[in-house]
C-alpha cells in the first residue's frame, strides 16, 4: 500500500507573548450600569504637569516598545479616535496626546488560549530553483475565546522536507476600509429572513451587480424619502445595513512579514471571532490564481460563512456568503471550477458532508449530502478538513467525525 502521509515532526504551539495593541475605552466593558469613563480619564491626564507626563511616557516606552513595531504611532492613532472628547480649544503637547492614546490602548494576546485549524497554500511568489514556499493560516484563540486569523510561512524541499519559519516579532492588525457589495448576496441574505420584498427591490434594483457604500446609502435615502407610501422601511434598511457592514477591506504594510499580519474581527457579525479559515489557491478558467478562504463569522450567538479574497496576502477583501448551501460551519471551496461551475464541500445540515454547486462563489442555493455518519466514531456529525486536493485518481477529501464524548 502506498504511503501518502508522513509526520513532519512539526508542532504548532500557541505563544501567549504574541500580542496586538487594540483600542480600549475604560468602562465600556464594565458589567452593570454607568457610562464609559473616557471623560474623567482624559481630565486626569490633562491635570498632570509636563514632567509627570514625560515620566509616564518614558516608563511606557521602556516596558512596551520592544513588543510593537511602532508603539507611538499606535498611541497617536488611538488618540485620534477620541474625536470630540479632546477639546480643540485646549492645545496639548505631543507627549500628553500620546499618553492619552496610551490610556485608550490595551494589549490582546491573540494566541493566549489556543492555536489551531491550520490550512496551507502555495505562496504567491516562488523563487526559481529554491524550495517550494508556502503560507499557512492559523486560528489564534485569545482572551475571551475571541478568534483571529494569523499566518506562518515555510518551505518544502524537493525531497519533501518541511521547514516552518519562526513567526515575525511584531504581530499587528490593520485598519478596515469600506469594501464592495454584491447584489446577489443581498438578495440571498434577505430571502433567508423573508425580507426580499418590494422595499428591498426598490433599493437594489437600480444598482449594478457590484456596488459600494455610497451607492447603497443613496438608494436607502431614496427609500426613506418614499416612506409615506411604504411600510417597514426601517426594518428593511436595518437588514441592508447589517449585510453591508459585513463587507470590508484591510491592507497591511508591504514591509511587514506575512506572519505578522493578523486578520481581526471588524464587522458586528464576527465580533466574537473569525474561525476555521479554509484557504485555497483557486485557479480560474484563464489560468489566473486567486486566494480564497471561507471562514465562520461568530457574533456571540449566531454563525455565518464569510469569504476572504486576496492576491498577495497584503490586501484582503471580506464579504458575506449567503444561501441554504452555505449555512453553518465548514464550507470548503474546490481549487477550480468543475464543469464550468464553482463547487464546495458543505455541512449545511449540521451533520453530513455535502456537496454544493453554484454559478456564484458567494451564493450557494443548495447542498446535497454525499457522506452520512454510520460508524461509532462519527455518530454526532461529520465534517471536512479543508478544500479537496486534485490528484490523478480524482479528488482527495480529508474528513473528520465527531463521536461520543465529542471525540
Amino acid at each position: 500500500m502506498t504511503t501518502i502521509f508522513e509526520q513532519t515532526g512539526i508542532t504548532l504551539k500557541p505563544d501567549p507573548s504574541r500580542v496586538v495593541a487594540r483600542f480600549f475605552v475604560p468602562g465600556r466593558d464594565d458589567v452593570g450600569p454607568g457610562d464609559a469613563r473616557a471623560v474623567p480619564v482624559i481630565e486626569r491626564i490633562m491635570a498632570l504637569d509636563e514632567a509627570e507626563v514625560s515620566e509616564a511616557m518614558h516608563d511606557l516606552e521602556l516596558r512596551f516598545d520592544t513588543r510593537h513595531r511602532d508603539l507611538l504611532a499606535v498611541f497617536e492613532l488611538h488618540a485620534g479616535r477620541l474625536g470630540s472628547r479632546l477639546r480643540a480649544d485646549a492645545p496639548i503637547s505631543l507627549r500628553r496626546r500620546l499618553l492619552i492614546g496610551a490610556a485608550f490602548t490595551h494589549e490582546y494576546s491573540i494566541e493566549g488560549a489556543a492555536l489551531c485549524n491550520p490550512s496551507i497554500v502555495l505562496a504567491p511568489d516562488q523563487p526559481p530553483g529554491a524550495p517550494t514556499s508556502f503560507i499557512l493560516s492559523v486560528r489564534g484563540i485569545g482572551e475571551g475565546h475571541r478568534s483571529s486569523i494569523g499566518f506562518r510561512t515555510g518551505s518544502i524541499s524537493r525531497e519533501g522536507h518541511v521547514v516552518l519559519d519562526d513567526a515575525g516579532p511584531y504581530p499587528a492588525t490593520a485598519t478596515p476600509a469600506p469594501g464592495v457589495h454584491h447584489c446577489s448576496v443581498f438578495h440571498a441574505a434577505l430571502a433567508a429572513v423573508d425580507e426580499d420584498h418590494e422595499n428591498a427591490q426598490f433599493v437594489l434594483g437600480p444598482l449594478a451587480d457590484v456596488f459600494d457604500d455610497a451607492q447603497l446609502r443613496e438608494r436607502m435615502a431614496d427609500l426613506r424619502a418614499d416612506a409615506s407610501t411604504r411600510r417597514h422601511i426601517l426594518r428593511t434598511i436595518g437588514q441592508l445595513e447589517t449585510i453591508a457592514e459585513a463587507a470590508y477591506r484591510t491592507t497591511f504594510p508591504v514591509t511587514s512579514a506575512v506572519s505578522e499580519r493578523v486578520l481581526w474581527p471588524h464587522a458586528g457579525v464576527e465580533e466574537f471571532g473569525m474561525e476555521d479559515a479554509r484557504f485555497v489557491r483557486f485557479t480560474d478558467d484563464d489560468g489566473r490564481a486567486t486566494y480564497y478562504a471561507t471562514y465562520t463569522a461568530f457574533d456571540g450567538a449566531n454563525i455565518a460563512q464569510h469569504l476572504l479574497q486576496t492576491d498577495d496576502f497584503v490586501r484582503f477583501d471580506v464579504s458575506p456568503i449567503a444561501g441554504p448551501g452555505a449555512v453553518g460551519k465548514g464550507l470548503a471551496l474546490f481549487p477550480r471550477k468543475v464543469g464550468g461551475r464553482f463547487m464546495a464541500l458543505s455541512r449545511a445540515d449540521r451533520e453530513n458532508n455535502s456537496l454544493a454547486i453554484s454559478d456564484d462563489i458567494r451564493c450557494w442555493p443548495a447542498a446535497e449530502p454525499i457522506q452520512l455518519p454510520t460508524r461509532s466514531w462519527e455518530l454526532l456529525q461529520l465534517g471536512n478538513c479543508g478544500s479537496p486536493i486534485e490528484t490523478t485518481d480524482g479528488w482527495l477529501v480529508l474528513t473528520h467525525g465527531v463521536g461520543p464524548m465529542r471525540t
